[in-house]
């Protein structure tokens, strides 16, 4: 999980090795870092050895994809659920909006929720 990991692998491969050095980019997240920094650094380091690959391991979020291909990572492991998501990049944020409180609104209406609707005036919002 750290360059002097990824350092130290490096240093016991062959230039003509062809191997993966996967770092656990989502558990680094995990502990409130940003991985970016770290992965463009491990990403540099194996520059070195152009048989490696860099695989960013345990994605947490969509977003994880862009990244690691922004910095040029090799390969990226991905939960069905994260991938399911993939056409979502690029969505307009307003739609996404509308359709998110309507899917609020289905799921209140299955779990047999009311809404009291008022108008603003009626509800003391200003």
């Amino acid at each position: 999980m750290t360059p002097g990991q990824v350092e130290a692998v490096a240093a016991c491969l062959a230039e003509e090795t062809p191997s993966c050095v996967s770092v656990f980019a989502g558990r680094i997240a995990d502990t409130g870092r940003d991985p970016v920094p770290l992965m463009r650094q491990a990403v540099e380091i194996l520059r070195a050895r152009p048989k490696a690959e860099l695989i960013w391991a345990s994605p947490r979020e969509l977003l994880n994809i862009l990244q690691a291909d922004a910095i040029g990572c090799h390969i990226i492991t991905a939960t069905s659920d994260i991938l399911a998501k993939l056409p979502l990049i690029g969505k307009g944020l307003e739609e996404f909006s509308l359709e998110t409180v309507q899917m609020f609104r289905q799921d209140a209406v299955k779990a047999g929720l009311t809404m009291d609707v008022r108008e603003p005036s009626d509800a003391g919002v200003r």
